[in-house]
């Protein structure tokens, strides 16, 4: 067994060690233990129980979860393809997602990564017929902090505005849609950056 852990522990320096939900206490205990390897979670934020535990129980170190879009705003939506009624409002989030979102739920792992004490980010792929300026700013109020407001919280405040790329999506009729510039995205980045430690543009 001790010359197994050895044999995984020299593979996994070769790549990086990020893990989904299907890293309960097993895999990530070993990760862990008797790696020593450091744990990132990389989530939705659909299932804030499990993502407790693992922060609880301290299997991991490092927490990013996507926001998909602002949690409030409803939207029409005629003719989608998302799985969702066509005819029923829904959230801006839902819209994004592409499926029946429980926003409680989002709302929920936010603010345990938030409240976690350990280092963490948040970020969203920025899609020009989903999101505004004005949708990113309002996430940037939900998710952040002002300056004055983040003295003992653990982990620093971290958001990433992920440039939209238009290949290989699930939906064929993104591939059409061209993404923001650069340009527009920095600015955005200008107006929201007094909320978090670090705020940057990706892509």
């Amino acid at each position: 067994q001790g010359n197994l852990y050895s044999l995984l522990k020299l593979l996994l320096m070769f790549f990086g060690v990020t893990v989904g939900f299907w890293a309960f206490h097993g895999p990530a205990r070993v990760l862990e233990e008797k790696l020593g390897f450091l744990v990132k979670l990389d989530t939705n934020g659909s299932n804030p129980e499990m993502l407790k535990k693992l922060i609880d129980d301290k299997l991991i170190d490092y927490v990013a979860m996507d926001v998909k879009a602002p949690i409030e705003t409803k939207s029409e939506i005629r003719n989608p393809k998302f799985e969702i009624n066509s005819k029923t409002k829904i959230s801006k989030y839902e819209k994004a997602a592409g499926v029946k979102i429980n926003l409680n739920k989002i709302r929920k792992s936010v603010e345990i990564i938030k409240n976690s004490g350990i280092d963490y980010e948040f970020r969203t792929t920025v899609v020009p017929t989903i999101h505004t300026k004005e949708d990113i700013i309002c996430i940037a109020k939900w998710i952040g902090r002002p300056t004055r407001l983040r003295q003992g919280f653990g982990g620093r405040e971290k958001y990433y505005l992920q440039n939209f790329r238009a290949e290989k999506t699930i939906n064929p009729e993104f591939e059409k849609i061209k993404p923001y510039s650069k340009e527009f995205l920095l600015e955005i980045k200008k107006e929201i950056s007094e909320f978090f430690e670090v705020c940057e543009v990706r892509g």
